[in-house]
């Protein structure tokens, strides 16, 4: 709580500019296995958020649905803390749950093209469960007529804590890596479609866990978004 409240208090400079889909409510589904590396995949509804404003900041737009503070320490780069919401696991009788960390986000540009470059850190409120640690790319390849399509990427470290009580056993060290794409479609001026797909592979002891089914698996969601 006390670097929360010293960087509330360093956030009083504007927040960082962020691409033109502003602030957006919405619901949907998402496609998914029913655990990261299970065969059977079910369907689940998902909330889709996305607002910027003040320091405050709450969105799904980037793997989770989190929820913070952050503010521009240099041109294009931003400073955060956030909330975050956690997966369970039903196969190891592990409940869905919540982490605290912080994130460093960069906005920039090759050319034409919009690049977000994130660093985030996520530790579970339980401590038994460890941390987690993301790096996550997306460059914008397509951007007109009410549409706008991404490209991203993302590898994921966890501690051996967070292994242990997903999958049952291992040791900490690169847990997974993904690849996708994601789009937004202005159906009007206020509702908006937006939609992503996305594969990923587990790797080192997630991959070997004697729960593991597939080490390879597809996550789709599609939804429908109102902006204000």
């Amino acid at each position: 709580m006390r670097i929360l409240g010293l960087l509330l208090a360093f956030f009083h400079s504007t927040v960082l500019a962020q691409d033109p889909l502003g602030t957006l409510l919405g619901a949907g589904v998402r496609l998914r296995p029913e655990y990261d590396g299970a065969s059977r995949y079910e369907l689940q509804p998902i909330p889709l958020l996305r607002y910027y404003g003040g320091p405050w900041f709450a969105r799904t737009t980037q793997g989770i649905l989190e929820a913070g503070a952050r503010g521009e320490i240099l041109t294009g780069l931003a400073l955060g803390v956030q909330i975050a919401y956690e997966e369970g696991n039903d196969r190891t009788g592990l409940d869905p749950g919540a982490s605290f960390g912080l994130h460093l986000e960069w906005d920039t540009k090759i050319g034409p093209a919009p690049v977000s470059i994130l660093a985030r850190g996520r530790n579970h409120f339980d401590t038994d469960r460890g941390a987690q640690t993301d790096l996550r790319a997306t460059v914008g390849v397509y951007g007109g007529h009410g549409a706008f399509v991404g490209v991203f990427t993302q590898a994921t470290w966890a501690t051996g804590e967070w292994v242990r009580s997903y999958y049952g056993t291992g040791e900490g060290g690169l847990l997974f890596v993904a690849l996708g794409v994601e789009g937004a479609y202005d159906l009007s001026s206020r509702w908006v479609i937006l939609w992503s797909v996305h594969g990923r592979r587990l790797q080192g002891d997630a991959a070997s866990s004697p729960i593991t089914e597939e080490k390879t698996n597809y996550f789709a969601s599609a939804g429908l978004a109102y902006r204000f």
